[in-house]
């Protein structure tokens, strides 16, 4: 589901990447979680790599998709403290996963055409 173009926003908040940030933080989520059951910090790094975001962003995106049943959760102890609860995306979460990354495909490829149309023009 990963292709070679990743896309890392800038590191200083502004108005616009907020709004960038919001619209791709499901599907990243979503990506990273069918790839391997996570927990929830371990997902918040995950996505802090691509995404400066913090636990408060991301834990309101992971209740809401259990809540809609894109994800199942369970507890594994852990060596370093208590049982954590990991993430593991449904048939349903698979489903919603492929729409969204369709979705982002076909927005991306229209604004980077847009773009390279407008920077060809100056």
């Amino acid at each position: 589901m990963h292709n070679s173009h990743s896309i890392v926003l800038a590191r200083g908040d502004n108005f616009l990447n907020t709004q960038f940030k919001k619209g791709v933080l499901e599907l990243l989520v979503l990506l990273i979680v069918s790839e391997k059951d996570k927990y929830g910090y371990e997902l918040v790094e995950a996505v802090s790599k691509i995404v400066d975001v913090n636990e408060g962003t991301i834990y309101p995106i992971l209740k809401r998709l259990t809540n809609e049943g894109y994800f199942e959760t369970y507890l594994e102890e852990s060596n370093e403290g208590p049982p954590r609860k990991y993430y593991h995306i449904t048939a349903l979460g698979k489903k919603r996963c492929k729409e969204q990354n369709v979705e982002w495909e076909k927005f991306a490829s229209s604004v980077n055409t847009f773009i390279k149309g407008v920077n060809k023009n100056e």
